[in-house]
C-alpha cells in the first residue's frame, strides 16, 4: 500500500476536473491525486459514469483495492500488504507535474495480476517516478477483477465488466486529461501482463477507437487466448456451487473464498496453470469475437504508435520453486507459446493494418541475476520506489540505484514514445530491441 507518513515537502492542493474539485498533495514537484472515483457500480452491473459533484473531495488517499486473494509468499516479488478490500475500486492514481495548461504526454498504466489481484493503491505501481522524469501526466487505473469483474452468467453477470470499467477510465482520462496539465491528443495505453492482455482487447474494440493514440503491451500472455462461452460457463457453475449463497448478497470475504477454491477446481496443469478462471469473454460485450476483433484491430491500426515487447525468461517466474522449473527446455518453450510468438503476431497484425510498430525484448545476462528477464522483472524500472520494492526476491538483492540505472533506458524509450510515437528504434516488428 502507498502510505501516507507526513512529509515536510508535502502541502495539500485543490485541483479541479470535470465533476468538481478535488483536494491532493502536492508532493517534490508534483500534484498527486490518490483514490479518485472516475465511476460506480452495483455489483454485476455496467459502471456508471460519476456525477459531479458539490464542495471539496479529498484525493490524498485510496481507500483499498478490489477484492482479491492474499497474495502468495512465495512470489518472486514476495509477500505484499494487500490492504482493505472493497468493491469502491472504480479509482485512478494521477501524478502530474502541475494541473496547468502545459500539455504534457499522458500515460495511463493498466496493472497486471492475472486478472485477480493488484490496484491502485500498491506502492509497487506508484507513478511517481515516470511523472517527475518524463515531464508527464501519469495515471494508474483500478478496476474490477476476479469474479465481480469477469463472472459472466445469463440473468446475473454480463462478463467483461473489467474491460467496461477500463472503457470508463479511459473517458474520464479523455475528458480531464487537459485539467490536469496533459494533452488529450497524446494519450499513451500501458499495460502490463494481464493489463497487456487488456490492452490487446481494448485495441480490437471499436468502442475504444479514439481514446488513446498509442500503446505500450509489456510481457502479454496473448498464447492464453481469450475465454469461450463455454470455459466461462464452466467457471460461472463452479463459482456459483463453491459460493453457496445468493451472489448479489453474499459478503465479500465470501466472494473471495468461493473464488479460490473455483480457481483450485479449474486450474489447468499445462504451462503451470496460467490460465486465469475468470478473465475475458470472447464475444461479450464490448469484446467483439475473435475474427471481429482482429478486423477491428486491423482497422484501427493506421491511427496508431504501438510497443509490444516481451522477456527473454517470462516463465522463470511462474515456474520458480515448483518441479517444472527442473525440467529441461520446459521454461523456453513455455515462454514463446503463451508469450513470444503471440506478442510477435499481435505486431505483425497491427503492422498490418498500417500501424506503426516497435518491438523490444528483455534480456537475461546470466546465473548471478537468475530472475532478470523473468515476468515482471521490469516493473521495479518503471514504478515505485526503493521501500516499496524492498526484499522482493526478484530484484536479487541489487542496490536500489542498480536498479535504477538498469532500468533508466527503458523509462527514457517510454516517455520518448509517449511524447513523440518513437522510443529511438526501428519500428520493425521483425527485429526487436534489446533492453
Amino acid at each position: 500500500m502507498t502510505t501516507t507518513t507526513p512529509d515536510p515537502d508535502r502541502t495539500t492542493t485543490p485541483v479541479r476536473v470535470a465533476g468538481g474539485l478535488l483536494r491532493g498533495h502536492r508532493e517534490q514537484g508534483l500534484t498527486v491525486l490518490r483514490g479518485v472515483r472516475y465511476a460506480t457500480a452495483e455489483r454485476f452491473a455496467p459502471p456508471v459514469p460519476e456525477a459531479p459533484w458539490s464542495g471539496e473531495r479529498d484525493a490524498r488517499a485510496d481507500p483499498g483495492v478490489p477484492p482479491q486473494p492474499a497474495s502468495r509468499p512465495t512470489s518472486p516479488l514476495g509477500m505484499i500488504e494487500v490492504g482493505p478490500l472493497t468493491e469502491d475500486c472504480l479509482r485512478l492514481t494521477v501524478a502530474t507535474p502541475a494541473a496547468d495548461d502545459a500539455r504534457r504526454p499522458v500515460l495511463v498504466f493498466l496493472h497486471g495480476g492475472a486478472f485477480r489481484s493488484g490496484g491502485t493503491a500498491w506502492g509497487r505501481y506508484d507513478p511517481r517516478r515516470l511523472a517527475r522524469e518524463g515531464d508527464a501526466v501519469v495515471i494508474t487505473v483500478g478496476s474490477r477483477i476476479g469474479p465481480l469483474g469477469w463472472l459472466r452468467t445469463p440473468g446475473l453477470a454480463p462478463g467483461n465488466l473489467g474491460l467496461a470499467d477500463q472503457l470508463c477510465a479511459l473517458r474520464w482520462v479523455r475528458d480531464n486529461a487537459a485539467r490536469l496539465g496533459g494533452d488529450p491528443d497524446r494519450i499513451t495505453l500501458v499495460g502490463h501482463s494481464s493489463g497487456a492482455h487488456a490492452v490487446a482487447c481494448l485495441l480490437g474494440m471499436p468502442s475504444a477507437r479514439g481514446l488513446f493514440h498509442r500503446a505500450i503491451l509489456q510481457s502479454a500472455p496473448l498464447g492464453l487466448g481469450l475465454g469461450s462461452p463455454a470455459a466461462s460457463a464452466r467457471a460461472s457453475a463452479v463459482f456459483l456451487r463453491r459460493l453457496g449463497a445468493d451472489p448479489r448478497e453474499a459478503s465479500v470475504p465470501q466472494i473471495v473464498a468461493a473464488q479460490i477454491r473455483t480457481e483450485r477446481d479449474l486450474a489447468v496443469r499445462t504451462v503451470g496453470g496460467l490460465v486465469p478462471a475468470f478473465m475475458p469473454v470472447a464475444g461479450a460485450d464490448p469484446l467483439p469475437a475473435p475474427d471481429d476483433w482482429a478486423t477491428a484491430a486491423r482497422d484501427g491500426a493506421p491511427d496508431l504508435q504501438i510497443i509490444v515487447g516481451t522477456a527473454a525468461r517470462e516463465l522463470a517466474y511462474f515456474f520458480r520453486g515448483t518441479p517444472l522449473a527442473t525440467v529441461p527446455g520446459l521454461e523456453a518453450a513455455s515462454t514463446a507459446r503463451v508469450f513470444t510468438r503471440p506478442s510477435q503476431h499481435l505486431a505483425e497484425l497491427l503492422a498490418s493494418g498500417g500501424a506503426r510498430v516497435h518491438t523490444y525484448r528483455i534480456g537475461a545476462p546470466g546465473p548471478a541475476l537468475p530472475l532478470r528477464g523473468a515476468h515482471c522483472g521490469e516493473l521495479p524500472w518503471l514504478f515505485g520506489d526503493e521501500r516499496d520494492w524492498a526484499g522482493a526476491p526478484i530484484l536479487n538483492g541489487l542496490s536500489w540505484p542498480d536498479v535504477t540505472a538498469d532500468g533508466a533506458p527503458m523509462r527514457a524509450a517510454w516517455l520518448r514514445f509517449a511524447a513523440t510515437g518513437d522510443p529511438g528504434w526501428d519500428a520493425d516488428p521483425a527485429h526487436p530491441f534489446d533492453f
